[in-house]
C-alpha cells in the first residue's frame, strides 16, 4: 500500500497552521498589546534572539522585521557564549527573546537566565507554556501550536513567525500591519492548496540544491534547505540573493537546482535578477514570488504585505517537501538518526 503525503504527521500538522495562527492571535492579543504598550514606553537599546535549528530561521525573520520596521539593531546570540563558555554578557537595557518549541533545551534556558541576571528583558517565544524556559521568562509569547509529533517542525515553526509579526505589528502600530493579521489564517488556508507538484517533481533525483532569498525571506531559505535535508536526504544550502554571487554561484552550472524565494518589497528585482542569472547559466530554477505566473513559477498569494510572504511561502513548501521526502524514499515524519526534541547544552 503506498504512502501518500496526507497520510504523513508533517503534512497533517502543516495543514494546520492556518487554524494555530488564527489561535495564537486571538489568545495572545491581550498579552501582546501589554508587552508593545512597555515597549514602546521603554524601548530596549537592542535585541538579542536566542534558538537553535528552526527556531533560529525564525529569529532570522525577526531580525529582518524588527530591523525594518522598528529601528532596532536585532542580533542572534550563540548560545554557547554563556553556556559552555559562561562569558558574561552586557545585555543591560535589552530585550532578550528566546524562541523554542519545546522550551527544554538546557543551553537556551541557561541564556535566558544569563540574560535576567545582566539587565535584559526576557521574552518566550515558546510552544509549551509549563517549560523551564517559560517559567523564567518576565513575559511568554505562547505559540498555541498544539502537540507537535513529526520531528520535522512545521506548524511551530510558523507559529513562531507569526507570533514575532504579531508582536511587531502592535510595537510599530501600524494600521495596515495590523489589519493583515486578520487576514492571513485566510490566506493561508488558501495558499496551501497552491500547486507546487513542479518542485516534488522536478527534485526527485536531485542531489544538491542552493535555496536563495533575502530580507524577510532569508530565515524561510534556512529553514527550506534544513527541511530538505533531515526529510528528503537532499543536501541544500541556503543563500541570501545578496551573497550568493560571492563565490557559491561558481558551483551553478546546467541542471543545477535553485529555489528562489521572493516577496514584493525592495529585494524583489535583485532576488528575480539572481534566478535569471541562474537559468542564463542553465540551472534548473523554481520561483516562489506572490502573484507571479509562468515557466518555473510557483504560486504564492498577492495582496498582503511583504512581511507576510514568508509565512505562506513556507506552508507550501512544507506540504511540497513532505511530498517529495515520500517520493525519494524518506519518512518525513522520522528523519534519521534525529530525536524530537534536541536538548543542547
Amino acid at each position: 500500500m503506498n504512502t501518500h503525503a496526507s497520510d504523513t504527521l508533517m503534512y497533517r500538522e502543516a495543514h494546520e497552521a492556518a487554524d494555530v495562527v488564527a489561535r495564537q492571535f486571538a489568545a495572545n492579543d491581550n498579552v501582546v498589546t501589554a508587552l508593545a504598550q512597555s515597549l514602546r514606553a521603554q524601548p530596549p537599546r537592542f535585541i538579542v534572539t536566542c534558538a537553535r535549528g528552526s527556531s533560529d530561521h525564525a529569529a532570522a525573520y525577526a531580525k529582518y522585521v524588527f530591523e525594518t520596521q522598528l529601528g532596532i539593531v536585532t542580533a542572534s546570540v550563540s548560545p554557547s557564549v554563556t553556556s559552555v563558555y559562561a562569558a558574561p554578557q552586557q545585555w543591560e537595557g535589552a530585550l532578550f527573546i528566546a524562541i523554542s518549541q519545546s522550551g527544554k533545551s538546557p543551553d537556551l534556558v541557561r541564556n535566558a537566565q544569563a540574560a535576567k541576571l545582566a539587565g535584559a528583558r526576557v521574552v518566550a517565544l515558546v510552544n509549551v507554556e509549563d517549560s523551564p524556559l517559560a517559567a523564567i521568562a518576565d513575559t511568554v509569547i505562547p505559540l498555541h501550536a498544539g502537540p507537535e509529533r513529526s520531528v520535522a517542525a512545521t506548524k511551530s515553526y510558523i507559529a513562531a513567525l507569526a507570533a514575532v509579526l504579531h508582536l511587531c505589528a502592535r510595537w510599530h502600530g501600524d494600521r495596515v500591519l495590523v489589519d493583515s493579521l486578520h487576514a492571513l489564517p485566510d490566506a493561508l488556508r488558501a495558499g496551501w492548496d497552491a500547486d507546487w507538484s513542479a518542485l516534488s517533481d522536478g527534485l526527485v533525483d536531485a542531489h544538491n540544491l542552493f535555496v536563495v532569498g533575502r530580507g524577510f525571506g532569508f530565515g524561510i531559505a534556512l529553514e527550506a534547505a534544513l527541511k530538505f535535508k533531515e526529510t528528503c536526504g537532499l543536501h541544500a544550502e541556503a543563500f541570501s540573493a545578496a551573497e550568493v554571487k560571492h563565490g557559491p554561484m561558481a558551483l551553478v552550472g546546467p541542471h543545477f537546482p535553485v529555489l528562489c524565494f521572493a516577496q514584493d518589497d525592495d529585494t524583489l528585482a535583485s532576488t528575480l535578477a539572481i534566478a535569471d542569472e541562474f537559468r542564463q547559466r542553465g540551472a534548473q530554477v523554481f520561483v516562489a514570488a506572490p502573484g507571479m505566473q509562468g515557466a518555473g513559477m510557483l504560486p504564492v498569494l498577492a495582496g498582503l504585505p511583504a512581511l507576510c510572504t514568508p509565512l505562506l511561502i513556507i506552508q507550501s513548501f512544507y506540504r511540497a517537501a513532505s511530498e517529495l521526502a515520500l517520493r525519494r524514499g524518506f519518512n518525513p515524519d522520522v528523519p534519521p538518526h534525529l530525536n524530537k526534541v534536541t536538548e543542547t547544552v
